[in-house]
């Protein structure tokens, strides 16, 4: 298995966690090539996918320049497997102390899940490399900015809520990144004979992305 660590250039590069749940792994084959050759570089298996680990194992292998973590770990035994199979990073939809330990221990990136100021503010002081504000679909972008008014030195990493038309507003807003599921890999653009358009459509968040996190 490729031995490589998460890398924090490719992320911070493109930092958008493209969140998989539930697609197979002959879909994954089809569309990564796709999805790297836009320019971004981290993807999540959720662990309630059907053989997660089994395809982040193979996703490792096969595409050693992509960032390859576990998402939906949300006790030990899904995070051992994660781990087992080659996961570069570790998402939470939950704060779960035990997985905090287990990643300082093994020096893997961990995004957990958390909503309220004191979730948020419990997450970062664990040691979470950025927190997953999740559900964000339901609070939005100005929540994003409140947060941070008094929580300023915390990396916020929203999730839940995030497409093309508002991504940059996150990214203003001060989210060091951003997690997408449906609006990344929209189920239309994902059968065969859509590679055109699905590349174009990640070419199109990649630039989002870039026209904010240039170097001023």
């Amino acid at each position: 298995m490729n031995k490589q660590v998460f890398s924090w250039d490719a992320f911070n590069e493109a930092p958008v966690v493209g969140i998989m749940r539930g697609v197979s792994i002959e879909t994954i084959h089809r569309i990564m090539p796709i999805y790297s050759k836009a320019g971004l570089k981290t993807v999540e298996i959720t662990m309630n996918t059907e053989g997660a680990a089994k395809i982040i194992k193979e996703m490792r292998h096969v595409y050693p320049e992509l960032n390859v973590g576990a998402g939906t770990v949300c006790n030990l035994d899904d995070f051992f497997k994660a781990v087992d199979a080659g996961a570069q990073f570790i998402v939470t939809p939950i704060v779960n102390e035990d997985i905090f330990t287990a990643c300082k221990k093994l020096n893997i990136p961990l995004f957990p899940g958390a909503l309220t100021p004191t979730e948020i503010y419990k997450a970062w002081s664990l040691g979470a490399s950025a927190v997953k504000v999740f559900p964000c679909s339901q609070f939005g972008v100005g929540y994003i900015k409140d947060v941070l008014a008094p929580l300023n030195k915390i990396k916020l990493l929203p999730t839940g809520g995030v497409d093309k038309s508002n991504i940059q507003a996150f990214f203003k807003a001060g989210a060091v990144g951003v997690g997408m599921g449906g609006s990344l890999f929209p189920k239309d653009l994902l059968v065969e004979g859509k590679e055109n358009e699905l590349e174009e459509h990640f070419r199109s968040i990649k630039v989002a992305t870039e026209a904010v996190c240039e170097p001023a």
